[in-house]
């Protein structure tokens, strides 16, 4: 029990040391664009970090799978609660671009601000890690902090997988705002955990480019262009797919021409809870 209560104090100290972040810029930076940024910047930084830290306690601590899902759904929640809008996720970038709601240059200065973060969280586990404050850290260190093949299937089972995981997910976040306020980040919260416990065994779960890029892409077993096909490509279809299902196909076969009214509220609203 003792790697679980370490564990769960690099949680904490993750989210106090992104919340401390958030609130400073919201002090002297909101509003503007360069709060927008940070925001995103902090938020990324505490996805991946919490990501490696329930990563590593998951394939060493053999904990079970009750508290690995528990562990996942509180994580996620205490995330929904504290992003304060922001994606975590190219995705919400690119589907900004799409929709007409931000430009290409600041779509790409966000999610630049993503990367770094993500490599920052790279360098905030190990040096956690480094310090040897559990006998889960101890091990990884002698290791050298190496990470082996997350994939359980085949490369198009793994994409295949990432992209259900996305679409169930975007599914969950256009649909959300039909929930009462105070429900909405169990439900998405219930949601993610539901798509992990279905796809971790084949690709991790982790449906979001910039948490594969920190979290999965430093694994030994496959080459950075067919982890891009699964963690890139995957998720970006699984979002693409879900965009296009609900928001033109359906509309088209019931014979409504869009959706009206409904798409910047679901917009809005997904931002609040990815």
């Amino acid at each position: 029990m003792t790697d679980l209560y370490v564990s769960l104090a690099v949680l904490g100290a993750a989210v106090l040391l992104s919340e401390a972040v958030r609130r400073t810029a919201a002090a002297r930076l909101f509003p503007g664009v360069y709060w927008i940024y940070l925001l995103e910047a902090a938020s990324t930084f505490q996805l991946c970090s919490c990501t490696h830290e329930l990563k590593l306690l998951g394939e060493t601590a053999q904990l079970g799978p009750s508290v690995g899902l528990t562990l996942t759904y509180v994580v996620t929640v205490i995330h929904l609660t504290t992003f304060r809008g922001a994606t975590c996720n190219p995705s919400g970038a690119l589907e900004s671009v799409c929709r007409g709601t931000s430009g290409v240059g600041a779509a790409a200065v966000l999610v630049a601000c993503q990367f770094a973060a993500a490599v920052a969280a790279q360098f905030f586990a190990a040096a956690v890690w480094s310090l040897g404050l559990s006998d889960v850290h101890v091990r990884h260190q002698r290791f050298g902090f190496r990470c082996f093949d997350p994939l359980g299937g085949t490369l198009l089972e793994a994409a295949a997988v990432e992209l259900g995981c996305a679409f169930a997910v975007q599914a969950a976040a256009m649909h959300v705002h039909r929930l009462d306020q105070k429900v909405r980040a169990h439900f998405i919260a219930a949601v993610i955990t539901a798509v992990v416990y279905a796809g971790e065994s084949i690709s991790g779960a982790i449906f979001n480019p910039v948490l594969a890029f920190s979290v999965q892409f430093p694994c030994s077993g496959h080459t950075y262009l067919e982890y891009c096909f699964v963690y890139w490509l995957g998720p970006v279809l699984g979002v693409a797919s879900c965009i296009l299902l609900f928001e033109k196909l359906i509309p088209f076969l019931s014979g409504k021409s869009t959706i009206g009214p409904d798409v910047p509220a679901v917009h809005k609203q997904k931002k609040k809870t990815r």
